[in-house]
């Protein structure tokens, strides 16, 4: 792929259609790695965003897409997924020149996955129990009783700028399959691919209305979003900070909230662990996509006996990143999304040192030849770490690795359980026994053992604590898109068999 990018121009998506902002204001999509300006985007208006949830609403209610068989609706997300597959290309790329991750990332996994996630989601619709019978029963009286699954009805979607397509996707895929329409509010920092999903989508048969994307600022067309009184429920994947907002502006119209938020994943190194194994799972851990990742593993608990030994080799594996330019297939690690987030990071370490924690390797934001207008930083490994430090309190986002030290399983596991979050959490041992009774006591979504970053479409993803809640993916994701319906029919035909009517009448 070549570096040179042209500016390009996207509208917003309403309706099944571009469409300028009623504004005809745009904002600039900046390429992490240089800094450049790549996309002019439609800065969406309150007006905006109620078009799309009108657009929404419309369809929804017309039954154009909710009422459709489990069977259609599962053939058109079938033909969503190889659209994506027809389209990766460009995809790759737009997600690439946005959100600064690798196209050797993006490629080989966020297109796989996002392919995988509608293909079992069409899957799991078919499987769905839409329909529940209970018995039959003497008291009170025999009936008929049916639980109905029935979609929700608008959807309210704000994604990040980490991962734009999967973390858009993972909330698109269920919301499609059971019935709803959807409206999508993404970061502004990335929204180019989410934009072309929508499109894509119409192109494989969602109908026009059913999924909409309005780009733009938080504070107006994300709060409009949150508070409309026709949008029935809000999914966001974000910072812990907004989405306790989120909360309280959900609270108004009293709609359901899901939430999937922010976290400070330990992982425990016991003393048997395979270091050949570990050390390079835990550098996967936390320098994925340069640490913006909600669940990377940034406090690593290593036992004392191996403590230096681990650090030494965690250094020496850190240095041979490569780190350049995400669309160079080469290069491992890429940018910051921005120069703010590039500051946040620098500002956290410059913490650690002032708190004493030792810095192994790394600190600095990278400059040379191809970087210096980018925002880079190098992998950083402090030791020494105290869990009451900042360092090991607060989600950094950025590639930063805390080292602390544990002298008994019983303290790793206090240690690790010692957080506001609970998104995930690691295991890494050869004692497959003494990994799941760890793994028993951690208060987490989701435990890794000899493993990170490994999600599957089938399996539940989701936190504890102030990680949020809701779970995304897998089977349990679609009873997040549903309401719950009780239907009733009486099998008495005379009115003296229904003496509980004499409470009122005599």
């Amino acid at each position: 792929m070549t570096t040179a990018v042209q500016v390009l121009e996207f509208p917003l998506f309403i309706d099944g259609t571009w469409r300028p902002s009623s504004s005809g204001e745009t904002f600039n999509v900046i390429n992490p790695a240089d800094g450049e300006v790549v996309a002019k985007v439609a800065k969406g208006t309150r007006e905006d965003m109620e078009a799309a949830v009108q657009a929404a609403r419309k369809s929804f209610d017309s039954g154009i897409w909710s009422r459709k068989t489990p069977q259609e609706r599962a053939k058109i997300l079938i033909a969503f997924s190889h659209k994506i597959i027809e389209h990766a290309q460009e995809l790759v790329f737009l997600e690439a020149i946005s959100s600064g991750g690798t196209v050797r990332r993006i490629a080989n996994s966020d297109i796989l996955q996002l392919v995988d996630l509608l293909q079992q989601t069409a899957k799991f619709a078919l499987e769905y129990q839409y329909v529940q019978s209970l018995p039959v029963v003497a008291f009170p009286q025999p009936s008929n009783n049916q639980i109905w699954r029935e979609p929700i009805g608008v959807v309210g979607a704000i994604t990040p700028w980490n991962f734009p397509m999967i973390l858009a996707m993972w909330k698109l895929a269920p919301a499609l399959a059971m019935g709803n329409s959807i409206v999508v509010k993404p970061a502004s920092n990335t929204p180019l691919s989410t934009l072309k999903l929508a499109e894509l989508a119409v192109q494989s048969g969602v109908p026009a209305g059913v999924f909409n994307v309005v780009a733009g600022p938080g504070n107006s067309v994300g709060e409009t979003l949150i508070t409309h009184p026709l949008v029935d429920k809000i999914a966001f994947t974000g910072s812990t900070e907004v989405g306790r907002r989120i909360m309280q502006l959900a609270s108004g119209t009293v709609k359901r909230v899901t939430l999937e938020l922010g976290g400070k994943s330990p992982s425990i190194v016991l003393p048997d662990a395979d270091l050949e194994l570990a050390i390079p799972g835990i550098l996967f851990g936390v320098f994925l996509h340069s640490g913006q990742v909600c669940e990377s593993g940034t406090r690593v608990l290593v036992h004392e006996s191996i403590y230096e030994e681990v650090l030494e080799r965690l250094a020496a594996a850190a240095s041979a990143i490569k780190i350049g330019n995400p669309l160079d297939e080469t290069v491992g690690m890429g940018p910051l999304v921005s120069e703010q987030q590039l500051e946040t990071v620098l500002g956290y370490i410059e913490a650690g040192i002032q708190e004493g924690a030792r810095l192994v390797c790394g600190g600095k934001r990278i400059s040379g030849p191809g970087l210096n207008k980018g925002f880079y930083v190098e992998p950083t490994i402090f030791a020494d770490v105290q869990n009451d430090m900042k360092i090991a309190r607060e989600e950094i986002f950025g590639p930063v690795l805390s080292v602390i030290k544990y002298s008994n399983p019983e303290e790793a596991i206090t240690l690790a359980n010692d957080t506001i979050y609970g998104l995930a959490a690691g295991v890494w041992t050869r004692d497959v026994n003494k990994a799941y009774q760890v793994a028993r006591e951690l208060r987490a979504g989701t435990v890794w053992i000899n493993d990170w970053h490994m999600f599957r479409s089938d399996a539940p993803f989701g936190g504890y604590k102030q990680s949020g809640f809701g779970r995304e993916l897998g089977r349990h994701a679609l009873d997040e898109y549903t309401q719950i319906k009780h239907v009733h029919y009486s099998l008495t035909t005379e009115l003296s068999q229904r003496p509980w009517l004499g409470a009122i009448l005599f």
